[in-house]
């Protein structure tokens, strides 16, 4: 990843210039180096030219939607981290977002404490990911962790930042429960509440990318009452 004086770079791209002001104050704080930009298209301008090392992006925009410019990013780019700050709670709106490419989502009124724990742990993680290439089948789809892709038949897509560490964990105790509490924790950094749904919305996401019937699903087994498991 890229640095501006040994600083990670974030890209906020969020158009209400309180909460801009206030996540570019903060993120610097905390030593990042922050870059604002105020519509879509900016935003999207904004990440050509700087290839920012992680993207903040607010799904309502004046000149068009956060999922469209999720989408152009990750056409840009397959691997930079993206969370999406919406007001909106529905489960649909956040796996939409999900499915547009983005890596989490933080829904207003957020922590700043906590969205900057998110931001942290991302790097941590990806700093520990280099080494050796990581590679296993499910069925008929190839994992590579390594490179963040999922290759079902002849078809090869990315994986998100946390698309890939969950099914890391996953496959690291393949067999064995793994609780939504420990998921939380080991890939998000995060406490569980019950209302934190992250988990399921990211299992289903990876359910569509590696089972041949995602509401049937034969290698991301659901272990009620607990978690998920991996099918050995």
């Amino acid at each position: 990843m890229s640095a501006m004086n040994g600083r990670r770079r974030i890209l906020l791209i969020e158009d209400e210039p309180h909460i801009a002001l206030g996540l570019k104050d903060a993120l610097e704080f905390e030593g990042f180096a922050a870059q604002v930009a105020a519509r879509g298209q900016e935003g999207i301008s904004a990440f050509r030219a700087e290839r920012p090392d992680c993207v903040i992006l607010d799904i309502t925009l004046p000149d068009m939607n956060g999922y469209k410019v999720c989408e152009e990013l990750r056409r840009l780019d397959a691997h930079v981290p993206i969370i999406m700050l919406t007001a909106r709670s529905q489960e649909s709106d956040k796996i939409r977002g999900l499915d547009a490419g983005a890596d989490d989502y933080v829904t207003k009124p957020f922590s700043v404490n906590e969205l900057v724990a998110r931001i942290r742990a991302i790097f941590r993680r990806a700093a520990r990911s280099v080494g050796a290439p990581e590679v296993f089948r499910l069925g008929e789809a190839e994992v590579n962790l390594t490179t963040q892709t999922i290759t079902r038949k002849g078809k090869s897509e990315p994986l998100s930042f946390y698309e890939t560490e969950l099914l890391r964990l996953l496959h690291g105790k393949a067999g064995a429960p793994v609780s939504r509490e420990e998921i939380l924790t080991r890939v998000w950094g995060l406490d569980a509440s019950p209302t934190n749904r992250t988990v399921d919305n990211f299992v289903v996401k990876l359910r569509k990318k590696i089972e041949d019937t995602p509401d049937r699903p034969a290698h991301i087994l659901t272990v009620y009452g607990t978690g998920y498991k991996l099918a050995p």
